[in-house]
């Protein structure tokens, strides 16, 4: 909105000329989303206890679980509001891209509060089968919006390869199934790590930067050219997007930090890993989620091998306790110690799969 009243300013005084530039706007979006989450936050906090939305215990066999039975819940609200707003303020709203971004992150968000409100009301989720389905249904949204997108149809149903220039893997008609794995994978990923304080918004703040920065690359048509990638026209507008989800992430942080006042929940978890899948969708970076969300993936697949394990050795376990971080908290280690190194783990993997665009 601030876009549009503020740049056409610049024909009579130039120092309006500056809110073109996309990386002026992300800036401002990322500051607006921290600002706006250290006056709502204590705010929300305050509404949620008084009111007695607490996380409570899931699981008593959880290491530090039961010290959480009081923190409030729903955390989730926060982020989503302030990046919404932030985005709408500073991004161009004439770039569909962000209204679909804007849409799966809603919807996940809404699923996710669904879900945190029947915890708390009823004592248990929504059935994982439901979740599921309308995880598919938001993703077949998107998938169906790319496959019909007029801008770049031969493009349209591709992805780009890691480590190779200028080839790419088609799916044609299996291009929104794939865009469904992407976006139910990234959202139930982000879940998965959401078990200790500052674990998994940290991640997310990482991740979030890392595509914040493809986006303005790959929507950048001299840059995607130095690089040798994909030039899609209008992406360049999720950066102001995902600065915003750093900025809400990084405020969000500041109470969520051991020991926190308040957790996110599956209100933040899967609509943000939703909007982060959305976005390398739109960018055709779908397959670098692999290294830049390293450190979910490593949560991920520590769950499958710990069931695959349990059952072909009819009931030993591979490690103390899945996801992972909870079997390092098992074994006695600080959770302070465990976030923090994971923090450093997915900053390594950022920089990795940053690095894979020019050793392409």
């Amino acid at each position: 909105m601030l876009y549009h009243l503020l740049y056409p300013l610049h024909t009579d005084i130039s120092a309006f000329n500056l809110f073109r530039y996309i990386t002026i706007r992300a800036g401002f979006a990322g500051a607006t989303a921290l600002i706006l989450s250290f006056i709502f936050g204590p705010k929300l906090i305050r509404y949620l206890s008084r009111h007695k939305l607490f996380a409570g215990t899931k699981e008593e066999n959880i290491p530090n679980q039961a010290q959480k039975s009081n923190v409030p819940t729903m955390g989730g609200i926060l982020i989503l509001s302030v990046s919404i707003i932030s985005t709408l303020l500073w991004t161009n709203l004439k770039e569909n891209f962000i209204w679909v971004a804007l849409f799966s992150f809603l919807a996940l968000g809404i699923l996710g509060f669904s879900d945190d409100w029947r915890k708390i009301k009823k004592g248990k989720g929504m059935r994982s089968l439901h979740k599921i389905m309308w995880q598919i249904a938001i993703g077949i949204c998107v998938g169906a919006y790319v496959f019909w997108l007029p801008k770049d149809p031969a493009f349209r149903t591709a992805t780009s390869l890691l480590f190779v220039k200028n080839i790419f893997l088609y799916f044609s008609g299996f291009y929104i199934p794939f865009v469904v794995l992407v976006i139910v994978g990234t959202s139930n990923s982000t879940n998965l790590a959401d078990g200790l304080d500052g674990l998994s918004i940290g991640l997310i703040v990482e991740v979030a930067l890392a595509y914040a920065i493809l986006a303005y690359a790959v929507g950048n048509v001299k840059i995607s050219d130095y690089l040798n990638i994909l030039y899609i026209p209008g992406s360049g507008e999720l950066t102001v997007f995902l600065t915003a989800i750093v900025g809400a992430g990084l405020g969000f942080l500041w109470f969520n930090i051991h020991p926190a006042q308040i957790i996110m929940g599956d209100t933040g978890a899967l609509a943000l890993g939703g909007a982060i899948g959305t976005c390398a969708v739109f960018i055709k970076q779908e397959i670098l989620l692999i290294l830049a969300g390293g450190v979910f993936v490593i949560e991920v697949v520590s769950v499958i091998l710990q069931v695959i394990y349990f059952k072909r050795t009819h009931g030993k376990r591979l490690f103390l306790m899945t996801p992972i971080h909870h079997h390092y908290s098992k074994t006695g280690i600080p959770e302070e110690k465990i976030v923090v190194r994971f923090w450093i783990m997915g900053i390594l993997f950022l920089l990795v799969a940053l690095a894979t665009l020019k050793i392409r």
